[in-house]
C-alpha cells in the first residue's frame, strides 16, 4: 500500500467510525498534523489494523484539544 493509500484508508476509516464525512477528515487531519504523523509513521503503522490505528489518531486528537 502506498503512503497515499494509507492516508486515505485512515481517513476513510475514521471518518466511518466517528460518523463523520472524510473532507471534514481531512481538514481535521491536516489541521492537527495527523496527516503528517502517518506520512512519517508510515513504516511503523502500516501493518497494524485499522482498529489500532483509529484508536491511536483518536488518542492524538483528544491531546490537542
Amino acid at each position: 500500500m502506498s503512503k497515499l493509500s494509507f492516508k486515505l484508508f485512515c481517513i476513510e476509516k475514521y471518518a466511518d467510525m466517528k460518523g463523520m464525512p472524510s473532507n471534514e477528515v481531512f481538514r481535521l487531519f491536516e489541521k492537527n498534523g495527523i496527516l503528517r504523523m502517518l506520512d512519517e509513521d508510515y513504516d511503523l503503522l502500516h501493518g497494524h489494523g485499522f482498529e489500532y490505528i483509529v484508536n491511536d489518531i483518536g488518542k492524538m486528537l483528544e491531546r490537542r484539544a
